[in-house]
């Protein structure tokens, strides 16, 4: 079990995630991914340069960064103080707690160093920007086997707090710089983590209302069983976690310089996804279901059932193959006649 401090100095017990070290990637494929279960793969990256900057000091790894630098901007969010790190929405839930611009990274880098030295600093960070755009040949220079074809993401910042939130892709998050402690929670948690909007939100998808440091039990009651069921890591520079498509992540970043290199490889962030996401079906199925009564919602549960998770039969077992459409096997013809016939059936 692992001891987190939740409010008032509560300790809270999670549950372990599993442990490997030296993981082939066929290990990992094969055995590891199909079971969509988390798990931590120490020293994933221990080899990459820019880890090895990193244990030397925060100067160091600003420096190897800033050596690849494009000079392009980027997209910087800033948070005062107050927020402790934490981006999430204002008080009155009209908008968020911090702004964005842009920003020279090289000048950024040296910005974080210079607040890493300061008592009291706001919260900065960059999120999921492309190395290959801005520090081109950093790649190629810290690669891993695991992932020849897919381009990473980066996210650098000091000590932020990233609500509970979940990813339509399967996801290795490898810490680069600092500290991060993950805790996660299985999809079947949704209703206890009382999930924000899936429109208006400060991460694109659904984050948790619930503060995981100062949780409100009077307001999220369900949110005590999410706990019960929660598990975490706290993970060190050269260390990923591999974190399931639909998996509850909430992550804070321990250090004043911290640095993340994460693989999106299925799923709705893959290169060449599937239109429409997944979510924009659940946004189309509630405004379509909206003035329907609990009992209609149940008889179309018993139909998506059917249709489309296959509980019972594959309807495509007993429908003839050319009559089968998006149920079985799809054309690209078929394919674009049916989002040209939902274009045209939003229009109404």
């Amino acid at each position: 079990m692992v001891r987190n401090v939740v409010s008032g100095g509560d300790m809270t017990d999670y549950k372990n995630i599993p442990e490997y070290s030296d993981l082939s990637p066929s290990q990992f494929f094969e055995d590891i991914v199909p079971q969509q279960k988390p798990i931590v793969i120490r020293r994933f990256a221990s080899h990459w340069p820019l880890v090895s900057a990193a244990k030397k000091s925060p100067q160091d790894f600003v420096s190897y960064l800033v050596s690849f630098y494009s000079g392009k901007k980027a997209r910087v969010l800033l948070g005062h103080p107050d927020i402790k790190g934490y981006f999430f929405y204002n008080e009155d839930m009209t908008g968020l707690n911090y702004i964005a611009g842009e920003e020279r990274l090289d000048l950024y880098l040296g910005r974080l160093l210079e607040l890493s030295a300061k008592d009291v600093y706001p919260s900065v960070s960059v999120q999921s920007v492309s190395p290959d755009e801005f520090f081109p040949g950093l790649i190629e220079e810290n690669k891993v086997d695991f992932f020849p074809d897919v381009e990473p993401r980066m996210w650098i910042g000091n000590q932020v707090t990233v609500g509970a939130h979940f990813d339509g892709s399967d996801n290795i998050a490898c810490v680069v710089s600092g500290r991060r402690r993950f805790t996660l929670f299985s999809p079947e948690q949704v209703a206890n983590l009382y999930p924000g909007s899936i429109n208006f939100n400060p991460a694109g998808v659904p984050v948790s209302l619930v503060n995981l440091h100062d949780p409100d039990f009077e307001r999220y009651p369900r949110f005590k069983t999410a706990l019960e069921n929660a598990y975490s890591a706290e993970l060190g520079p050269g260390d990923a976690i591999y974190i399931p498509m639909l998996w509850w992540h909430h992550v804070d970043s321990l250090g004043k310089v911290n640095g993340l290199m994460n693989y999106w490889w299925s799923g709705t962030l893959a290169k060449g996804a599937v239109q429409p996401k997944p979510l924009d079906c659940l946004n189309m199925a509630m405004l379509a279901m909206r003035n329907l009564t609990p009992r209609q919602r149940d008889a179309w549960r018993a139909m998506f059932d059917h249709y489309l998770f296959k509980k019972n039969v594959d309807p495509a077992s007993y429908i003839p193959e050319q009559c089968q459409y998006a149920i079985g096997k799809i054309t690209p013809k078929a394919e674009r006649k049916l989002k040209d016939d939902f274009i045209e059936r939003l229009k109404q």
